[in-house]
């Protein structure tokens, strides 16, 4: 689909009274959009990453409490957590998106594609976790008895800006391509919130997209497209609450995870070499808003970061 017929679909939804402008936008997204068949394998993948940063930092994760911006609609990063031995997950969300019947065919897909699962995590599964589930998931499904299986603590609608939980009391502050859907003075705060809710040897590691997330479904375009608009223009396009991107840039953020009393001890950029060429061959006219941005960066299109209390 072309992105701007799609911004426009999803600007009239937007619109709507939240109690149709919901449901519409599901039906949508179940229809035609990554809803249509439940396969958690690439956010289950998204938890085992975390995992492994965490241990490459020196870290040990197994029996920490984790804490998650941004659930979205199946607590799947959660769920790998647990899977390879966290004691536990607070994961919170500005709106209440879960869906019961989506993590039901979460976990009948795990369930019927057990043998892929368990290559997935390898030797970092707990076993008995695993066997745990897998039980579960032959007896009747109820929500609630699956996040208190697998200890997840769902907050929603909830605000990561003021957790209300007690200082020092997770050890890692993760999320997953969530940070870009959020304004960087609600970001600023959320840092500054975690910094009190996280413990004095504790990480914050997140995995940020760069990318027009409408060039996940319009290769006709670049995954900068985007930068060519101001941002009164591209609020027209992506303001809405669906397709909101702040359009910082890695800089950006890492100054940003600076100025909040941090000190980076992970910076993964990964450059997309298309983007990069666009750019070397003058194929794109940056606003100016980008336009004194080093080349280098504006190709960046996700990065890993991972930072400590500066103190």
């Amino acid at each position: 689909m072309h992105w701007k017929i799609k911004a426009a679909i999803q600007n009239a939804i937007a619109v709507l009274p939240a109690s149709v402008s919901y449901p519409a936008q599901f039906w949508l997204q179940r229809r035609f959009g990554g809803l249509r068949a439940m396969n958690p394998v690439d956010r289950l993948s998204a938890g085992i990453e975390t995992w492994k940063r965490i241990q490459a930092l020196g870290q040990d994760p197994s029996g920490k409490v984790f804490f998650e911006v941004g659930t979205g609609r199946v607590p799947v990063v959660p769920l790998a957590y647990w899977l390879l031995g966290a004691d536990r997950t607070v994961t919170i969300d500005l709106n209440p998106y879960l869906r019961a019947d989506l993590v039901e065919e979460s976990i009948g897909y795990i369930r019927d594609h057990a043998g892929e699962i368990r290559g997935l995590f390898g030797p970092l599964l707990r076993e008995e976790r695993m066997a745990a589930l897998l039980e579960f998931a032959d007896g009747g499904f109820s929500l609630e008895r699956f996040l208190s299986l697998c200890r997840i603590e769902y907050i929603a609608p909830g605000d990561a800006a003021h957790t209300g939980l007690p200082d020092g009391s997770i050890h890692f502050h993760t999320s997953y391509t969530v940070l870009e859907h959020i304004p960087e003075p609600v970001l600023e705060s959320i840092m500054v919130e975690g910094e009190r809710v996280l413990a004095d040897n504790g990480l914050f590691i997140h995995r940020i997209d760069y990318s027009d997330h409408f060039w996940h479904s319009d290769e006709r375009i670049s995954a900068i497209n985007f930068l060519q608009f101001s941002d009164r223009r591209w609020q027209r396009f992506a303001g809405n609450r669906y397709m909101y991107v702040n359009r910082l840039r890695h800089d950006d953020y890492l100054r940003l995870f600076e100025s909040t009393g941090q000190r980076i001890v992970m910076d993964e950029p990964k450059v997309d070499p298309k983007s990069q060429q666009l750019l070397q061959e003058g194929g794109i006219r940056l606003d100016a808003r980008f336009s004194a941005k080093p080349l280098d960066i504006l190709a960046i299109k996700g990065a890993w970061i991972a930072s400590r209390k500066a103190a």
